[in-house]
Protein backbone atom coordinates (compact mmCIF):
# COMPACT_ATOMS: atom_id res chain seq x y z
CA UNK A 1 0.00 0.00 0.00
CA UNK A 2 1.65 3.11 -0.75
CA UNK A 3 1.67 5.96 1.79
CA UNK A 4 0.24 9.54 0.62
CA UNK A 5 2.58 12.21 0.46
CA UNK A 6 2.91 14.46 3.85
CA UNK A 7 0.80 17.46 3.75
CA UNK A 8 4.19 19.68 4.85
CA UNK A 9 6.13 18.13 2.09
CA UNK A 10 2.93 18.74 -0.39
CA UNK A 11 2.44 22.39 0.38
CA UNK A 12 6.20 23.17 0.03
CA UNK A 13 6.39 21.43 -3.27
CA UNK A 14 3.28 23.24 -4.38
CA UNK A 15 5.68 26.38 -3.07
CA UNK A 16 7.69 25.17 -5.00
CA UNK A 17 6.01 25.08 -8.15
CA UNK A 18 3.79 28.26 -8.20
CA UNK A 19 7.21 30.90 -7.08
CA UNK A 20 9.31 28.21 -10.26
CA UNK A 21 5.98 29.04 -13.16
CA UNK A 22 6.22 33.14 -11.61
CA UNK A 23 9.49 33.57 -12.30
CA UNK A 24 9.25 31.72 -15.88
CA UNK A 25 11.85 28.96 -14.70
CA UNK A 26 11.03 25.57 -16.49
CA UNK A 27 11.12 21.99 -14.53
CA UNK A 28 13.67 21.14 -16.93
CA UNK A 29 16.28 23.88 -15.79
CA UNK A 30 15.61 23.99 -12.48
CA UNK A 31 16.56 20.31 -12.36
CA UNK A 32 19.57 21.51 -14.43
CA UNK A 33 20.96 24.07 -11.97
CA UNK A 34 20.28 21.44 -9.09
CA UNK A 35 22.01 18.69 -10.88
CA UNK A 36 18.77 16.24 -10.89
CA UNK A 37 16.38 15.37 -13.50
CA UNK A 38 13.37 17.41 -13.96
CA UNK A 39 10.95 14.32 -13.14
CA UNK A 40 12.71 14.84 -9.82
CA UNK A 41 11.59 18.06 -9.87
CA UNK A 42 7.61 17.26 -10.14
CA UNK A 43 8.08 14.57 -7.27
CA UNK A 44 9.34 17.52 -5.05
CA UNK A 45 6.50 19.84 -6.43
CA UNK A 46 3.91 16.85 -5.89
CA UNK A 47 5.61 16.23 -2.31
CA UNK A 48 6.31 12.50 -3.55
CA UNK A 49 9.65 13.39 -2.76
CA UNK A 50 11.04 15.18 0.13
CA UNK A 51 13.07 18.02 -0.41
CA UNK A 52 16.04 18.19 2.04
CA UNK A 53 17.63 21.45 3.79
CA UNK A 54 20.54 22.16 1.69
CA UNK A 55 18.67 21.57 -1.71
CA UNK A 56 15.38 23.57 -0.25
CA UNK A 57 18.08 26.26 0.29
CA UNK A 58 19.62 26.08 -3.41
CA UNK A 59 15.84 26.10 -4.66
CA UNK A 60 15.47 28.90 -2.39
CA UNK A 61 18.75 31.14 -3.63
CA UNK A 62 17.89 30.20 -7.92
CA UNK A 63 14.01 30.98 -7.33
CA UNK A 64 15.07 34.83 -5.33
CA UNK A 65 13.21 33.77 -2.24
CA UNK A 66 13.88 33.03 1.07
CA UNK A 67 13.30 29.53 2.48
CA UNK A 68 10.44 30.63 5.15
CA UNK A 69 8.63 31.46 1.87
CA UNK A 70 7.87 27.59 1.09
CA UNK A 71 6.63 26.91 4.55
CA UNK A 72 4.06 30.55 4.21
CA UNK A 73 0.98 28.63 5.10
CA UNK A 74 1.95 25.48 5.70
CA UNK A 75 -0.25 22.91 7.86
CA UNK A 76 0.75 21.40 11.54
CA UNK A 77 1.39 18.11 11.99
CA UNK A 78 -1.70 17.77 13.72
CA UNK A 79 -3.20 19.04 10.28
CA UNK A 80 -4.67 22.00 11.14
CA UNK A 81 -3.45 25.81 10.03
CA UNK A 82 -0.57 27.71 10.75
CA UNK A 83 -1.04 30.46 12.63
CA UNK A 84 0.59 32.73 9.85
CA UNK A 85 -1.96 30.86 7.06
CA UNK A 86 -4.20 33.34 6.05
CA UNK A 87 -7.92 31.87 6.04
CA UNK A 88 -7.41 29.29 3.31
CA UNK A 89 -10.21 29.00 0.33
CA UNK A 90 -12.77 26.15 0.22
CA UNK A 91 -14.32 24.21 -2.64
CA UNK A 92 -13.39 25.28 -6.00
CA UNK A 93 -11.34 27.91 -4.78
CA UNK A 94 -8.79 25.90 -2.84
CA UNK A 95 -8.48 23.42 -6.15
CA UNK A 96 -7.98 26.20 -8.69
CA UNK A 97 -4.79 27.21 -5.86
CA UNK A 98 -3.04 24.15 -7.02
CA UNK A 99 -3.42 24.74 -10.74
CA UNK A 100 -2.86 28.21 -12.07
CA UNK A 101 -3.77 29.16 -15.22
CA UNK A 102 -1.70 31.10 -17.71
CA UNK A 103 -4.04 33.98 -17.37
CA UNK A 104 -3.05 33.89 -13.25
CA UNK A 105 0.52 34.03 -14.14
CA UNK A 106 0.21 36.40 -17.09
CA UNK A 107 -1.93 39.04 -14.43
CA UNK A 108 0.51 38.10 -11.32
CA UNK A 109 3.86 38.82 -14.13
CA UNK A 110 2.17 42.31 -15.24
CA UNK A 111 1.39 43.13 -11.49
CA UNK A 112 4.77 42.54 -10.35
CA UNK A 113 6.19 45.25 -13.33
CA UNK A 114 4.38 47.89 -11.91
CA UNK A 115 6.67 49.85 -9.89
CA UNK A 116 4.27 52.32 -8.35
CA UNK A 117 2.99 51.16 -4.61
CA UNK A 118 -0.33 53.23 -4.52
CA UNK A 119 -1.15 52.44 -8.31
CA UNK A 120 -1.09 48.50 -6.80
CA UNK A 121 -3.46 48.87 -4.44
CA UNK A 122 -5.68 50.73 -6.11
CA UNK A 123 -5.85 48.04 -8.62
CA UNK A 124 -5.88 45.59 -5.63
CA UNK A 125 -8.94 47.44 -4.52
CA UNK A 126 -10.66 47.36 -8.04
CA UNK A 127 -10.26 43.36 -9.02
CA UNK A 128 -11.55 42.56 -5.42
CA UNK A 129 -14.55 44.77 -6.08
CA UNK A 130 -14.92 43.18 -9.52
CA UNK A 131 -14.56 39.82 -7.84
CA UNK A 132 -17.47 40.37 -5.35
CA UNK A 133 -19.79 42.25 -7.69
CA UNK A 134 -22.37 39.59 -9.00
CA UNK A 135 -21.81 39.31 -13.24
CA UNK A 136 -24.36 38.64 -15.54
CA UNK A 137 -21.81 35.72 -17.08
CA UNK A 138 -20.24 33.33 -15.65
CA UNK A 139 -18.09 32.29 -18.22
CA UNK A 140 -14.38 33.33 -19.04
CA UNK A 141 -13.93 37.46 -19.79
Amino acid sequence: MKKAPDPVDRHVGHRVRVRRLLVGVSQEKLGDALGVTFQQIQKYEKGTNRISASRLRQIADMLGVPVSFFYEGAPRQDGTPSEDAAVKPTGEAAAHDLFWTSQDLQLVRAFQRIGDNQLRRRIISLVEAIGTTPSSTDGPV
